[in-house]
C-alpha cells in the first residue's frame, strides 16, 4: 500500500483552520448587517465564498479525524490483521480525497470555482472520430461521477453510424471549470478500428472545449437583432417529449458565428432558455480570451483537430499507453483512464502551469 500523500503545512493542515473560522465569522457579521442585501451582486459573491470556506473547513476536519483514526489503528496492525484491513480501507479513499484537495489548491482563477459547460467535437475521419468523441464523453461523465459532480446533457447530435457529431453538457460542482479547463484541447486515439473489416490501425481526433457557467449577475450584452433562432424536432434519445414537436432550439450569434443548441428539455421555451445560458457563457469566455490573447494556452485549444495539435495521445494498439503531450506524464492502464481516472493528468498539468 502506498503511503497517503498528505501535504500538511506547518500548522498541521492544508490551511490554518482557526484563520478560516475567523474569516467565516467576519462574513457572518457582514451578512447580519441590515444593508447587506442592498448590493445583491456583492452579497451573493460573499455568500458563495462562505459556502466554499465551510466546505473547505469541513473537509480538512474530516481529514484530521481520519488521520487520528489511522493513528489508533496503526498501534494494533502488528497484532491484529483486522486492524490492518481497516487501516487500508481508511487510507485508500483518504489518499484520493487529499489528492483532489491538493489539486484544487492550485485553482485560483477568476472562474475556476464555477460550473463548466463542455462541448466535444469529432475531427476529420467520419465514424472513427465520431465514435472516439463518444468515448471521450463517457470518460468525462465517469470522471464527474467519481467526484460527485452532477452532469446534464444539453445537446446531443448522434453520428450516422455510431458515435456523436457533437455534444454539449454541463458539469455542476465546485471547481468543475478550473479542473476541466486543464483537459481542453485535442485528444488523439490510435487503435485497431472496430469499423474496419480489414482490422487496420486507425488514428482519430476529437476536441474538448470548456466554458465557465457564468453567474447570472454578470452582464453579457446580447442584442436580439444579432440572433437567428431555429427550431427543429429533437433527435436524441429521451422521454415521450422527444421526436413529437419542434421543441429543439438552435441559436446562431450572427456577429461571430457562434452556434449553440439545446434539445433535452421538455419545451421549446426551456430549450431556448438553456441555449441562451450556453451562449452567454461562450460569449463571456470569448471576451476573456481576447483579454489574454498573448498567452499561448488558449490559442492551443483552437488548433486544427488533427495530428500535431493534440494535448494527449491514447494508444490501444500496437501497445497500450496514454501520454500527455504537455507534461509527458504516461499511464499504461488505458482502460482505467478511459473510465474516468484522469485526476493525475489534471494535477500534472496544473503543476506544470504553476511552475511556468
Amino acid at each position: 500500500m502506498k503511503p497517503c500523500a498528505l501535504a500538511w503545512n506547518n500548522s498541521g493542515g492544508f490551511f490554518d483552520v482557526p484563520a478560516k473560522r475567523a474569516e467565516l465569522k467576519r462574513i457572518e457579521t457582514q451578512a447580519s448587517a441590515p444593508e447587506f442585501w442592498n448590493d445583491q451582486e456583492a452579497a451573493q459573491k460573499l455568500m458563495s465564498e462562505r459556502s466554499r470556506l465551510e466546505r473547505a473547513v469541513a473537509r480538512q476536519e474530516g481529514f484530521e479525524s481520519s488521520i487520528e483514526d489511522a493513528g489508533v489503528l496503526l498501534e494494533f496492525v502488528e497484532e491484529d490483521e483486522a486492524s490492518l484491513a481497516e487501516l487500508r480501507s481508511l487510507l485508500e479513499p483518504l489518499e484520493k480525497e487529499v489528492g483532489q484537495a491538493e489539486t484544487e489548491m492550485m485553482l485560483g482563477g477568476e472562474n475556476d470555482a464555477l460550473n463548466a459547460i463542455c462541448t466535444i467535437h469529432p475531427g476529420a475521419g467520419g465514424t472513427e472520430s465520431q465514435d472516439w468523441a463518444e468515448m471521450l464523453l463517457r470518460m468525462y461523465l465517469k470522471w464527474a461521477e467519481s467526484r460527485g459532480f452532477k452532469t446534464e446533457i444539453l445537446d446531443y447530435q448522434p453520428g450516422e453510424e455510431a458515435g456523436i457529431k457533437s455534444v454539449t453538457f454541463r458539469v455542476e460542482g465546485e471547481y468543475a471549470y478550473g479542473l476541466l479547463s486543464a483537459e481542453a484541447g485535442v485528444h488523439r486515439l490510435v487503435r485497431i478500428s472496430p469499423f474496419d473489416q480489414a482490422a487496420r490501425r486507425h488514428t482519430s481526433f476529437a476536441s474538448l472545449f470548456v466554458f465557465p457557467e457564468i453567474d447570472e449577475n454578470i452582464e453579457v450584452e446580447i442584442n436580439d437583432k444579432d440572433l437567428r433562432v431555429d427550431t427543429y424536432r429533437s433527435t436524441g434519445a429521451g422521454g415521450q417529449h422527444i421526436n413529437t414537436t419542434d421543441s429543439a432550439v438552435r441559436i446562431t450569434h450572427l456577429p461571430n458565428g457562434i452556434v449553440v443548441a439545446c434539445q433535452n428539455q421538455r419545451s421549446q421555451h426551456q430549450n431556448r432558455a438553456v441555449a441562451m445560458q450556453v451562449l452567454r457563457a461562450r460569449l463571456y469566455e470569448l471576451e476573456l480570451e481576447k483579454r489574454r490573447a498573448e498567452t499561448a494556452e488558449l490559442e492551443a485549444n483552437k488548433q486544427e483537430i488533427s495530428f500535431g495539435s493534440q494535448i494527449r495521445n491514447y494508444v490501444l494498439a500496437p501497445y497500450r499507453l496514454v501520454k500527455d503531450a504537455r507534461t509527458k506524464l504516461e499511464r499504461g492502464d488505458v482502460d482505467s483512464v478511459l473510465n474516468g481516472d484522469i485526476d493525475e493528468f489534471i494535477k500534472a498539468y496544473l503543476l506544470a502551469r504553476r511552475a511556468a
